[in-house]
């Protein structure tokens, strides 16, 4: 038996090891928390056991999740999406209860099961994962679309569900006649705690954290945090109910307060880390002993509650008027077992409501059926369009109306993203005459956007199909404003593979990521807190009593030296009246025939001509480009891309002299 210092270690370091892995894929780290509970657990390695220490440590971990669902909880964020919460919501979950009772009792030719424990059941059932879920879809861009929000709303209840389920699970325990005054008495401890945390508690937090907020002590204000959420647990706990339902309390009430989102990121460290410890001690529950000698159950609770959530979730999605494709992705996404699930199982088991062999059975099922989220997440738009006979109609209606917006323009801007940097792009080049076509994916922005003019449509930017319709042929530039880098590095993707050596420029939050921007494909990465940092400086400098001019020409220096697209650029505010030809960039492709080709950059002298080489980027591996760091001795090879900068007719001559 290790010491509980040898336990942390290994527990420390299992987790970084699975979280470095599962990250390394791109899977959720969740993933990599559960395949580490299961490798160390009792049942496999045997380094660690699931004692009462790292019980009572992982609980702190549900703790904290639900008291950041509960920020989540704002008033005004469930009026919004009432529909969708507490209709389709809740209609998932009270039907996966209802549905899942009979079915229970089917199976008691294997294993005896009570009425209760097939409630028990399912209600973890109902559960899917929003630890996965959302981190996946997020990932895909995918948050703002149809079945994006179905998915948040149909999780959004299913957080708040599981108070309820926290209350009623202890209650089934109890003797039918007691269950009813159980239950009552719960329902009733719960609506006076409601009343008395959201009439008295929000006036009092307010001024309590406007108080602690006033000392400006970061270790005050962290301090106050835990106690809050520790102290509102405590005090459920006390009255007969959860240490979850506490937090979650506690939770609803900051979320109405100014300092929610400073406490959101406060407690994020706290809540990863004790949640991860959750899943390990989960996975260390599964015996692999058990899972061989039942694997037939293993596989019918895998395969069975898979089938029957994703069914159950796309008719649901379909009777609230999503369209069969919209249906079908929502039931795939959510299909799946989720961390509450686990919660409510060890309720289960700790009530002695189901037979400990036939839970190994179900925690096995649904911790294969997490594993197996993001398979079916990243393949659901093939399923949907596989099996919805419309999805491909509507696809390519989406196509088409991207296509005909495109398909006189040439020369244009292809703008992915159209929120607040795309829709101020698209303006000065409106002022400037400059055709664009914007891509968005939010449903929303798009119908508003296009009624007041805008040339922007629905359509995912990084999908080939998309982007072809958009006229990247035919595009002059392209300017991907998402502030995700991920998704950015999608659309890199997509561009360098259709159109390589195309002008893009990116912008992003800083420039954390600018090398790996760079080498997707980036011309040029415009870091918002470079540029803020810029205005900042000339508005000091101008109330310094500095001249414009010089304020103008410091400005300028300072972008000539940060960006390569805009040396030369800048000259001040009389040079445009003065310019005889706009500047440009340039990409010119070397033919194998090329007469610079088996030269140096220092050899052609370019700069001769008025032109500057921005980039040159080589195909390496058989399809990638990659961009080759500028030195004078730089030979020049078939197939290379050149991107010069410079006015029209310099960039002419130093083509005809390349080619």
């Amino acid at each position: 038996m290790p010491s509980v210092l040898q336990l942390t270690l290994i527990l420390l370091a299992s987790g970084v090891a699975g979280v470095v892995i599962f990250r390394y894929f791109g899977l959720p780290p969740i993933l990599g928390y559960l395949a580490i509970g299961v490798l160390i657990g009792p049942h496999a390695l045997g380094l660690a056991n699931d004692s009462a220490t790292v019980k009572y440590l992982a609980e702190f971990g549900v703790v904290f999740l639900m008291f950041s669902i509960g920020l989540e909880f704002n008033l005004h964020k469930l009026r919004a999406m009432r529909t969708i919460v507490f209709g389709l919501g809740a209609s998932q979950v009270i039907l996966t209860i209802l549905l899942a009772v009979p079915a229970s009792l089917m199976m008691n030719w294997i294993y005896p099961i009570s009425w209760q424990a097939a409630i028990a059941l399912g209600g973890a059932l109902a559960m899917s994962s929003t630890a996965i879920v959302t981190k996946l879809i997020a990932d895909r861009s995918e948050i703002e679309t149809e079945h994006g929000r179905n998915i948040i709303g149909i999780l959004l209840f299913q957080d708040l569900a599981v108070v309820f389920l926290l209350i009623l699970i202890p209650s089934l325990g109890k003797n039918p006649g007691d269950l009813f005054l159980a239950l009552t008495a719960a329902s009733i401890k719960i609506t006076v705690a409601l009343v008395l945390i959201f009439v008295i508690g929000q006036t009092l937090m307010s001024r309590w954290f406007s108080l602690v907020a006033k000392l400006r002590s970061q270790e005050l204000f962290m301090l106050n945090l835990l106690l809050i959420v520790l102290g509102m647990a405590g005090l459920t706990e006390h009255f007969g109910l959860s240490l979850a339902l506490g937090a979650f309390l506690a939770g609803m009430l900051i979320a109405e307060t100014p300092y929610r989102h400073q406490v959101e990121e406060d407690v994020k460290p706290f809540r990863d880390v004790l949640l991860g410890l959750f899943f390990i001690t989960v996975g260390m529950l599964l015996d692999f002993e058990v899972i061989y000698q039942q694997w037939m159950l293993v596989l019918l609770l895998l395969i069975g509650p898979l089938i029957f959530k994703f069914g159950l979730i796309a008719l649901l999605s379909r009777a609230f008027g999503s369209s069969p494709g919209i249906s079908i992705r929502t039931g795939l996404c959510l299909a799946q077992a989720g961390e509450f699930g686990f919660v409510l199982l060890n309720q289960i088991d700790g009530l002695d409501l189901i037979d400990p062999a036939l839970s190994q059975a179900v925690l096995a099922a649904m911790l294969l059926s997490m594993f197996g989220a993001p398979f079916l997440i990243q393949y659901s738009d093939r399923i949907a369009m596989r099996f919805s006979s419309n999805e491909w109609l509507l696809q390519s209606l989406a196509l088409t109306r991207v296509a005909a917006k495109s398909v006189r323009t040439e020369n244009h801007v292809v703008i992915c993203g159209f929120g607040r940097s795309g829709q101020s792009l698209a303006r000065m080049l409106d002022q400037e005459k400059i055709p664009y076509i914007a891509l968005d994916m939010d449903p929303d922005r798009v119908k508003e956007a296009a009624a007041a003019g805008d040339n922007v449509v629905y359509g995912d930017a990084s999908r080939e199909n998309y982007l072809v319709a958009a006229g990247l042929s035919r595009a002059k530039a392209v300017v991907i404003t998402y502030a995700d880098t991920p998704a950015t590095l999608k659309v890199l993707h997509q561009v360098e593979l259709l159109r390589p050596g195309m002008t893009v420029l990116v912008r992003t939050k800083d420039d954390a990521d600018l090398a790996k921007l760079q080498a997707a494909g980036a011309t040029e990465v415009v870091p918002e807190l470079i540029e803020g940092s810029l205005m900042m400086a000339s508005h000091v400098l101008l109330m310094m009593g500095v001249p414009m001019r010089k304020v103008v020409r410091r400005i300028t220096s300072a972008r000539e030296a940060r960006y390569s697209l805009l040396r030369g650029y800048f000259r001040g505010v009389a040079d445009e009246a003065e310019s005889k030809d706009s500047w440009r960039l340039h990409s010119v492709t070397l033919l194998p025939e090329s007469a610079s080709i088996g030269k140096t950059l220092e050899e052609l002298h370019l700069e001769n001509e008025g032109v500057s080489v921005q980039a040159v980027r080589r195909k390496v591996g058989g399809s990638d480009y990659v961009k080759l760091e500028l030195t004078p001795e730089l030979r020049l090879e078939a197939n290379d891309i050149l991107v010069l900068s410079g006015n029209s007719e310099a960039t002419d001559l130093a083509e005809s002299k390349l080619l």
